[in-house]
């Protein structure tokens, strides 16, 4: 069997159906080999436009799926071009397989055409990488990579294959998944029990508590698990932008995504809880805004996986290392044979206060159409759908306004990187091709991975494209605003922007464009229900900002943007 063959059976062994990527000469061998195994049936490549692309499906495809996403791409820039996918699934803790073409071994160090070294480049944004050098080293190679991408806190992994590799022939011998372990592989910490006893305790003395619910509770399944907890005890539930999902935001203790652009309650019940319960959250920067006064008043229980991330930002009074699924269940269990009633009643009173007086902001129906109603007819027109975003004002209007459930919310949250949500969508779509997958656009963030409407197209898939196109870098644009005193460098997008329906048009796809309010969420409807892939290009205010907003170096209660109260 040759190395190619070799790679297309071990991921077959390891459950791979869905490949995403893009040809070039060094990994040629293994899209040959990638031919036969489409003929059997077993797997389905996606040619994507470009390399980037590839990375951002695979990447939403491991989100929505919890599976590990798998892409191709070949050597020099083609590897190169994917390098933005790999560090945006390193920062979200996404499980992600990425193979790469290399030149042929003898002309490895040779800065021979189309080399580069893409081992040495991504090791910064990687769980682990490998260079095959030996053929009969891939199956093994591969059984590293699925593990050690799915374990522990989940992350990309690269295997980069020599095309001559690719071509040897050699006596394969398989290996199943989970029988073998990498040298110096560190299985997840046991939970410590007496740790938990601890956090109880905490939990059970609070007058105010609140757990901050971060993306290891999504990576991890919890969700059944955290609403039976918060309501025994009554705590309130804020997440953070990769937690979205994880607590049904419709629920009663839900306060919802706390931060830079987070609701007022949510900052404010940060600010003034005595316990912060942090469950697989890392304590980042546009979470916890000027770092010594976030929670200053709370002790911290910090559940994490990763024990780098425990005291790296904060220092924490109880650490429970291990996975998350196990912990809060031990925590659930312990809880439960204790007759204690919860005492956060007068709490509870005063965070509904601040839900009364500060809501999020629903403007008068009025003039140009506002951002946040496009949100909010989505929400109420597709509830139960599977939302991508790309980076921008709408990426945190989204975050406030839509209600998503677990594995639902698929947004490029530590890197912040343009372009995700299109590509992303594509392998939700993939995974699950009879769901509603609804990508939610800025009209500057589309253009960086425009191309992919040529993927849309090639497949079918019935992607909504909705561009919420207010003709600037919006976010850019509020910033400069607030910060630089209005002006306005390089963030308008009007000259040159291009018709986004007639462009659509070009790649086979429909589209309509919404600017007027009348009959606007009738057509947004029919547009959202359509079977076919669709653009929705709907102009919106300009000049509208997104808040609350916590202004840096600021603690976050001091938003601003907030409603005015007597």
């Amino acid at each position: 069997m040759s190395g190619a063959d070799a790679l297309m059976d071990s991921l077959r062994r390891h459950g791979v159906d869905t490949i995403f990527g893009y040809p070039g000469g060094a990994i040629l061998p293994i899209y040959d080999a990638l031919y036969k195994a489409e003929k059997k049936g077993w797997v389905k490549h996606f040619l994507v436009r470009h390399e980037q692309g590839g990375t951002h499906a695979a990447d939403g495809y491991a989100r929505a799926t919890g599976k590990v996403g798998v892409c191709f791409g070949t050597s020099g820039p083609g590897a190169t071009n994917l390098v933005t996918g790999i560090a945006t699934a390193q920062m979200d803790s996404v499980p992600m397989v990425v193979v790469t073409g290399q030149v042929p071994r003898p002309a490895i160090g040779t800065d021979a055409f189309q080399e580069t070294d893409i081992f040495g480049i991504t090791l910064p944004i990687v769980k682990h990488s490998w260079v095959v050098r030996d053929p009969a080293d891939i199956a093994s190679v591969v059984a590293q990579a699925f593990l050690i991408a799915a374990s522990g806190r989940p992350g990309p992994v690269l295997i980069d294959i020599p095309k001559d590799v690719g071509q040897e022939e050699f006596d394969y011998l398989p290996i199943e998944p989970g029988s073998i372990w990498p040298a110096g592989f560190k299985r997840p910490l046991d939970v410590d029990d007496s740790s938990i006893e601890d956090a109880l305790e905490l939990i059970l003395q609070a007058k105010s508590p609140l757990l901050y619910v971060g993306g290891g509770a999504i990576s991890s399944g919890v969700h059944e698990v955290l609403k039976q907890f918060a309501e025994r005890h009554q705590i309130p539930v804020t997440t953070t932008l990769m937690g979205k999902g994880a607590f049904d935001e419709r629920h009663p203790l839900s306060v919802g995504m706390l931060g830079m652009h987070g609701t007022a309650y949510a900052n404010f019940a940060v600010t003034e809880c005595d316990l912060l319960i942090a469950l697989g959250a890392r304590f980042d920067d546009r979470v916890t805004g000027k770092l010594d006064t976030f929670a200053p008043r709370a002790k911290i229980i910090h559940f994490e996986i990763d024990p780098a991330e425990v005291c790296k930002n904060r220092n924490v009074n109880v650490a429970v290392l291990g996975d998350l699924s196990i912990s809060l269940k031990r925590l659930l269990d312990l809880s439960l044979k204790k007759n204690q009633q919860p005492i956060s009643g007068d709490w509870l009173s005063r965070i509904n206060n601040w839900k009364k007086n500060y809501p999020l902001m629903v403007p008068h129906p009025e003039g140009k159409i506002y951002p946040q109603e496009v949100l909010i007819a989505i929400r109420d027109i597709m509830p139960d759908s599977y939302i991508t975003t790309d980076v921008g004002q709408h990426q945190m209007w989204a975050a406030q306004y839509l209600l998503n459930g677990p594995r639902k919310w698929i947004s490029s949250a530590g890197l912040g990187t343009m372009g995700f949500g299109m590509p992303a969508a594509m392998g939700v779509q993939a995974a699950y091709p009879n769901e509603k997958v609804i990508c939610i656009a800025g009209d500057a963030s589309i253009l960086m991975n425009i191309q992919e409407l040529g993927t849309i197209s090639q497949y079918g898939l019935p992607i909504k494209v909705v561009i919420v196109n207010n003709h600037w870098q919006g976010m850019v644009r509020q910033w400069q605003e607030s910060f630089y005193e209005e002006r306005y460098s390089a963030s308008e997008m009007l000259k040159g922007m291009p018709d986004f329906i007639r462009l659509a048009n070009s790649f086979g796809i429909q589209g309509v464009m919404i600017s007027k309010r009348d009959n606007f969420k009738e057509e947004l409807g029919k547009a959202l229900n359509s079977p076919e892939p669709m653009i929705i290009d709907v102009h919106v205010r300009r000049e509208e900002n997104c808040y609350p907003m916590v202004p840096p170096g600021k603690s976050n209660a001091q938003m601003v943007g907030l409603p005015e109260i007597s």
